[in-house]
């Protein structure tokens, strides 16, 4: 079975000294998926984190921090991109 319009990340949230791995959409906004993946993290952690707060995201090799209004399929996120999670201050 093949996922085209989706992608396998790993996603480390240092607010909780977690890590998941999640299935994201690459034809949605960085924003999107970003409230997604929150919504999921608070799901998944019993509210752990606070989704009402806002987010970046970060790859965690090269350091670049997402722009909210690009799709994903246009960024270098693919499977296996190690990203992490961070309040935004």
């Amino acid at each position: 079975m093949t996922l085209n319009n989706k992608v396998l990340i790993q996603l480390f949230v240092p607010e909780i000294n977690e890590t998941f791995d999640l299935f994201i959409p690459v034809n949605e906004l960085l924003w999107r998926v970003k409230k997604l993946v929150v919504k999921s993290v608070h799901d998944l952690t019993n509210g752990e984190i606070n989704d009402q707060q806002e987010y970046i995201l970060i790859n965690k090799v090269t350091g670049e921090v997402y722009n909210d209004n690009i799709v994903i399929r246009e960024t270098n996120i693919r499977n296996a991109t190690e990203l992490v999670l961070l309040l935004s201050k």
